[in-house]
């Protein structure tokens, strides 16, 4: 699948959280990111009606 950049603000202190946290689990914070996006429930369909 094709990849896209994402780009966010966020506070320095949770960025610093986060780089800390990738590292303790030698993951990369875009592998983080997207470990939390793929526990996301899935989203409702359209063709429910």
């Amino acid at each position: 699948m094709k990849k896209k950049p994402l780009s966010l603000r966020i506070e320095e202190n949770r960025l610093e959280k986060l780089k800390g946290y990738a590292n303790l689990k030698k993951k990369t914070m875009t592998q983080l990111i997207e470990d939390w996006i793929d526990r996301l429930p899935p989203l409702p369909s359209d063709d429910c009606t």
